[in-house]
């Protein structure tokens, strides 16, 4: 592990992700004649200095907006109001939901982002309880807050964007970032308005909060590239377990702001579809500590990663189901593990055992599948471990 950023590294992974998103694009445009325009992810878009755009519309006192500059409200004061996305296919707009604590002095500007799945209610309720402890009147700087980016998959409290294109399609928001301005989705046209005249143009420094899946439950864990040492400073500052050091997929997030020159990173806060507030708290404190850190809030720190014991590991080992049937786990969120050790077993309509799993790797287990049942192909666990290689060193494919 580097104390110091590879510039080398960090310069090849933006090098491959653009190519990724450049490939992405075009194979988009193969399949559809609309989209003859569309721009590639990777082309770069100006920050816009026009100062805050409002529609005019006010919708329960809080006014919409289809631009934001936090330096146009008013310092000292809490503000609310609603961002404008995409269109819906009835011709509305999907509205975003924006909290901004504008603090009465100047300093910088954090971004809490989360809702980019629908079913991750402990990510937004962790930013939701940020927010409530914040008072702009003695703060220096701006915290920003979006609770609800994928909008149609919040209201269906499901992972993916519905997408109407040939029938429903659904789309992961979170392999559309920073999104294609005239691209052949919604979701990736709602990505580019997003990030690029809401998110990008008010940060800092960000923190996109997820949790795990439907059908699939986490332990309490960041992910976030820990040789970058803006990056690490914030990981550590919570008193949270587990961290995967690896950079995970073109088209998160997080790794738009860092590509955009702004350190984030991504924690991960338990199952889906609940509020765990156990390890909600764990983000809340740590969160916090982040703003501290940057001079946001005055006070001393709470507890850290120097608090607890902490994992790190680069990679998640995957196991995934061979045959249908019923699953038994034989471990927990949190054990550790070892190579050859029996996970889970499979067992038919009948009760008979048709597949056991094991562990290839010596780590602890990340995740685990929280539907009793499952079918060939299916992720049954992920293990966190430390591969010897950079081949190897994979995230899970969440």
């Amino acid at each position: 592990m580097q104390d110091t950023p590879d510039k080398e590294g960090l310069d090849r992974r933006a090098f491959i992700i653009a190519s990724a998103s450049s490939v992405g694009a075009a194979a988009a445009l193969a399949m559809s004649a609309d989209a003859a325009n569309a721009q590639t992810a990777a082309q770069p878009v100006p920050v816009s200095t026009a100062g805050t755009a409002y529609t005019g519309d006010v919708i329960e006192s809080k006014p919409v907006v289809t631009l934001l500059d936090v330096t146009d409200l008013e310092p000292g004061r809490m503000h609310r109001l609603y961002f404008r996305g995409v269109e819906t296919p009835s011709g509305q707009h999907w509205l975003v939901s924006v909290t901004v604590a504008r603090g009465a002095r100047p300093g910088k500007r954090v971004v809490l982002t989360s809702g980019v799945h629908g079913d991750e209610m402990s990510s937004i309720h962790t930013v939701h309880s940020v927010m409530a402890q914040l008072d702009p009147a003695a703060m220096a700087g701006t915290v920003m807050a979006v609770t609800d980016i994928a909008r149609p998959a919040v209201e269906g409290m499901q992972r993916r964007w519905p997408n109407s294109s040939r029938g429903i399609d659904l789309i992961d928001m979170n392999r559309e970032w920073p999104g294609i301005e005239n691209g052949p989705t919604a979701s990736g046209r709602h990505a580019w308005l997003v990030f690029n005249r809401l998110l990008r143009p008010n940060a800092d420094v960000a923190i996109d909060f997820h949790t795990g899946t439907t059908g699939f439950g986490v332990t309490d864990f960041n992910i976030g590239e820990m040789s970058v040492p803006e990056i690490r400073a914030m990981i550590e500052l919570y008193p949270v377990s587990h961290i995967l050091d690896n950079p995970t997929y073109p088209g998160v997030l997080h790794n738009a702001f860092i590509d955009a020159g702004i350190p984030s990173f991504c924690p991960e806060i338990g199952a889906a579809r609940l509020l765990d507030h156990e390890r909600i708290a764990r983000f809340v404190e740590g969160t916090l500590n982040v703003l501290k850190l940057h001079g946001i809030l005055a006070g001393p720190m709470g507890r850290t990663s120097a608090d607890v014991p902490v994992f790190v590991g680069n990679a998640a080992f995957p196991i995934f189901a061979t045959a249908g049937g019923i699953v038994e786990y034989l471990v927990r969120l949190n054990d550790r593990v070892a190579p050859g050790q029996k996970v889970a077993l499979q067992r038919n309509g009948f009760g008979e055992v048709v597949a056991e799993y094991a562990s290839g790797v010596s780590g602890k287990i990340l995740g685990l599948r929280s539907d009793a049942m499952a079918e060939p192909g299916n992720p049954l666990a992920f293990i966190l471990f430390n591969a010897p290689g950079a081949e190897e060193a994979k995230a899970y494919p969440e």
